[in-house]
């Protein structure tokens, strides 16, 4: 099998309005929600490419809620566009994962687009920690995860309801022989109260979502 470098999978929904973001509809429109979306997955985006310039990387957007040339037109050349298909969030993360590694990545990491306190030094931990442990995880504070990566395949371990849950995915992870190695918590930008959050704690949040700011 041939070696490729490691792969980075940004796993999100295009930034179309009614499609993307629609718990922050109420506070911020349809439109509003899908800018907002759209801006803190092109920053993600950017702290990916930043991260590739320092480190052998494939990116990779896997998306949903459009079509390949509007994937391909959003985040540019660098990164390879797939859609996601069809099946719940576990069997599509585990498809993402598992057709890395078959491709020759030695190393997969797979990370959602929501969220604005991701950057290159914990991409980067993850990968260190793929060295020595063949799974990952980064814990949500709102006990889910926001990264799973991997170094070999595990057939089953995002199976449902497992993928539901930090809680659960690391049990289902201990059941098939594996210890996750864990990652720093961080708070995702999902619901109202995490909006509020990160309007308080990032200037360019407030400054994209609060005309009065």
């Amino acid at each position: 099998m041939t070696v490729n470098p490691p792969r980075l999978i940004l796993f999100s929904r295009l930034p179309l309005a009614g499609r993307a973001k629609t718990r922050l509809e109420p506070a911020l429109g349809p439109g509003g929600a899908a800018a907002l979306q759209e801006r803190v997955a092109r920053r993600l985006a950017g702290r990916m490419l930043a991260l590739a310039q320092t480190m052998p990387l494939q990116l990779e957007l896997c998306y949903t809620g459009g079509s390949q040339d509007q994937a391909q037109a959003w985040l540019g050349p660098e990164f390879i566009c797939r859609d996601q298909k069809s099946g719940d969030l576990g069997e599509r993360m585990a498809r993402a994962l598992e057709r890395a590694m078959a491709q020759g990545a030695p190393r997969a990491v797979l990370v959602g687009s929501d969220l604005p306190g991701l950057d290159e030094a914990i991409l980067r931990q993850a990968f260190t920690a793929l060295q020595g442990s063949p799974l990952v995880l980064g814990p949500s504070i709102d006990g889910g995860y926001y990264l799973v990566g991997q170094s070999r395949p595990t057939p089953g371990l995002l199976d449902h309801p497992h993928w539901r849950s930090l809680a659960a995915l690391t049990a289902r992870a201990k059941a098939l022989g594996l210890e996750p190695g864990l990652l720093p918590g961080l708070r995702d930008l999902d619901t109202p109260e995490d909006l509020a959050y990160w309007r308080e704690n990032d200037p360019e949040i407030r400054a994209w979502t609060d005309p009065t700011a």
